[in-house]
């Protein structure tokens, strides 16, 4: 799918919250949307998370 497309849908899902629930609904659908696609990207390999937590990066004792 297009990315313009992907933007098109994640505005029209914001302006829905925001309609339904207030501002509050809002952004609490946008953090849990930045959420998913932050944990999207790590699945899909995209994004590693041990070089911010130091994961292999540790010396060996």
């Amino acid at each position: 799918m297009h990315p313009t497309v992907i933007g098109l849908f994640c505005g029209l899902l914001l302006g829905l919250a925001w309609a339904t629930g207030g501002f509050e609904g809002l952004v609490i659908t946008a953090a849990l949307g930045i959420i998913g696609f932050v944990v999207g990207k790590v699945i899909a390999g995209d994004v590693d998370l041990n070089e911010y937590f130091g994961g292999s990066s540790r010396s060996s004792r």
